[in-house]
């Protein structure tokens, strides 16, 4: 494909605030890095997966606000984590992590452990941890 051929589609879900690099020959028949907003199959495809994430985090608020899930559940939805990431990143093992999906093992963690899920999900206070909005 030629530099002036990298496809620039305006139907970008990101309204042309992000853009991918496709690579392309330039006019001398060398390889460079262009800038595009995307094209069509690449746009519909990314919008698919956004969707798929929101319901995601969608059914985390519904689990947590049932009283099936404790927030840390939702917020490692939210923040497009898994188990294995979120343990990681608390330096707790993932069986402990799992646990504290349940309500009532969440109710007894340590303000130390619980700090540990604040920092990592970048929320004001503890409070915030404990009090899931939706937003």
């Amino acid at each position: 494909m030629k530099e002036s051929e990298v496809p620039q589609d305006d139907a970008n879900m990101f309204e042309g605030k992000t853009k991918q690099i496709q690579y392309a020959l330039n006019e001398e028949g060398k390889y460079v890095k262009v800038k595009s907003v995307g094209f069509e199959a690449s746009n519909i495809a990314i919008e698919q997966a956004w969707e798929e994430v929101n319901e995601s985090i969608k059914e985390a608020l519904e689990e947590v606000k049932s009283g099936k899930k404790s927030p840390i559940y939702y917020y490692m939805r939210k923040e497009i984590m898994d188990v294995g990431i979120l343990a990681e990143s608390v330096n707790i093992a993932k069986w402990r992590v799992k646990r504290h999906f349940k309500p009532k093992v969440f109710s007894k963690l340590s303000k130390e452990t619980l700090e540990k899920y604040r920092i990592v999900f970048s929320l004001e206070s503890i409070e915030s941890l404990k009090q899931v909005s939706g937003k």
